[in-house]
C-alpha cells in the first residue's frame, strides 16, 4: 500500500513545510503499515535543491527504495524536480496523461507532471520504463480530442505542432 504526503514542499495555508515535519509524518505512515511513500509537491512550488534536501533527510530513516515522488508542474519545474529525484536514486514517479489534473485546495495549481514528458526524459536518459511512448502520445491525442482542448504536456505540444505536416 502506498501512502501519500501532500504539500511536502509548500502548503497554500502554512507556507514552507519544515523537513523534520515531513520526516515525522512519513514515519507515522510507515508505522500505520504503508509499504511505499509518495512525497507530493501538490501545489507545484518545489525546486530541485528542496527535492534533494528532503530525500537526503528522509533516507536517514527510510530506505530509498520505499520512496516515490509526485510533482505538479505549476511553475514549470516538475521535470527538473524529477531529475533531482533520479539523481538521489528515487525511481518511482507519478505522472498523468498530458499533465491532466490540478489541486482542489490550491486554485491555479496545474496538473501532475505529464507522463509524456517523463517518458521523453527517461527514454533520452536510457532509462527503461516499459511504456510505449508512441502509444502514450496516441492516448494523449485521444484525450485531447475527447476533452476538446489541448493538454499541458510539453512533449505533446511538439507532436501537436507537427501533425498534418509531411516529412521534408
Amino acid at each position: 500500500m502506498r501512502g501519500y504526503v501532500s504539500t511536502v514542499f509548500g502548503c497554500p495555508y502554512e507556507g514552507k513545510i519544515p523537513i523534520q515535519q515531513v520526516v515525522e509524518v512519513s514515519l507515522r505512515l510507515f508505522e500505520l503499515g504503508i509499504d511505499e511513500l509518495s512525497l507530493g509537491d501538490t501545489i507545484g512550488v518545489a525546486v530541485p535543491s528542496q527535492v534533494r534536501d528532503v530525500i537526503e533527510a528522509l533516507t536517514k530513516v527510510v530506505p530509498l527504495e520505499r520512496i516515490g515522488l509526485h510533482f505538479h508542474d505549476t511553475r514549470g519545474m516538475a521535470v527538473a524536480n524529477v531529475m533531482a529525484g533520479l539523481e538521489t536514486g528515487v525511481d518511482v514517479f507519478d505522472g498523468s496523461i498530458g499533465g491532466l489534473g490540478g489541486c482542489p485546495y490550491a486554485p491555479g495549481a496545474s496538473g501532475n507532471v505529464a507522463t509524456d514528458d517523463l517518458l521523453y526524459l527517461m527514454d533520452n536518459m536510457g532509462i527503461q520504463t516499459g511504456i510505449d511512448a508512441t502509444r502514450m502520445t496516441a492516448t494523449t491525442r485521444w484525450l485531447e480530442a475527447t476533452l476538446a482542448r489541448p493538454l499541458a504536456s510539453h512533449a505533446r505540444a511538439v507532436t501537436r505542432g507537427s501533425e498534418g505536416k509531411e516529412e521534408a
